[in-house]
């Protein structure tokens, strides 16, 4: 899989988030930036809120309190809430970790809902249409299954479609919540490359939910902690990924160390058989 062709200029700011599920708040004055070429990965454990956060950022979960803020390639600056469906669409993707499989559809028809928020009525793909899904498939590597049915392919596969989905919707933020989850080592690799390289060569912002702290460390430009709801701690993968935050947050004894030969974190748990 290899990034090329769009670029774009937009960026998401969170202020002071505060989501509720009924009485019960599981997240709590938190706040995030991302910003055009820039990855940023949230992070935390189970029921950290993390994923509740970056669902929020994409209407998906109504706010108690707090703003969110999506300034567009022209440099306007807009509250979410006012924006209508379509011109949110043009402007951000999510890439979420379950969706419902339509086994009667082929690959290529199923890229093409990414087409939606640009086509108009019962309008036919047009020409960059077509373009913009076959960029994507290229991408995630699903190019040579377009004409397979979705209940014939893999979990792994699925989840390189529905990426592809995201990706052929074009648009200036991305949000992925996990995307590689059910995905095997190779695809993993190359499915965060991708990320990499949307980020870099195409001015994506960028915001992805991780719970392999090492891909995080490798992956992120910038780092959000989260610990029972609240943003514990913000910054770059050296400042965040540290032995005491770790221990704090994971509630287990965590080593940190720089590798030897290429400098990148390796975080490791320390598990009580191997403890002194």
């Amino acid at each position: 899989m290899t990034a090329a062709t769009i670029s774009a200029t937009g960026s998401m700011k969170a202020e002071n988030v505060v989501l509720r599920y009924g009485k019960h708040t599981v997240v709590e004055n938190a706040s995030i930036s991302l910003s055009p070429g820039h990855v940023t990965a949230l992070i935390g454990p189970n029921g950290s809120g993390k994923s509740t956060l970056l669902r929020s950022m994409a209407r998906l979960h109504e706010r108690a309190a707090g703003t969110i803020t999506l300034t567009d390639s022209q440099g306007t600056s807009r509250e979410i809430s006012t924006l209508n469906g379509r011109d949110f669409a043009h402007e951000v993707t999510l890439f979420a970790q379950s969706h419902a499989t339509p086994e009667g559809l082929a690959v290529a028809d199923i890229v093409a809902f990414g087409r939606h928020p640009h086509r108009r009525g019962f309008a036919g793909l047009s020409a960059k249409d077509r373009a913009a899904i076959a960029w994507a498939m290229e991408l995630t590597g699903t190019t040579d299954m377009s004409a397979k049915a979705a209940g014939e392919l893999s979990g792994g596969e699925l989840q390189r479609v529905w990426l592809a989905v995201c990706l052929a919707q074009q648009t200036n933020v991305v949000l992925l919540d996990e995307p590689t989850n059910h995905l095997d080592l190779k695809y993993q690799v190359e499915t965060l490359d991708l990320v990499h390289d949307l980020a870099q060569h195409n001015a994506l912002a960028i915001g992805i939910v991780l719970h392999d702290l090492n891909q995080a460390a490798a992956l992120a430009d910038s780092l959000v902690l989260m610990k029972h709801g609240r943003v514990y701690a913000t910054g770059t993968p050296s400042e965040v990924l540290t032995a005491q935050n770790l221990t704090e947050v994971y509630e287990i004894t965590v080593q940190v160390h720089a590798d030897a030969a290429t400098g990148a974190l390796r975080v490791q748990p320390v598990s009580r058989h191997h403890q002194n």
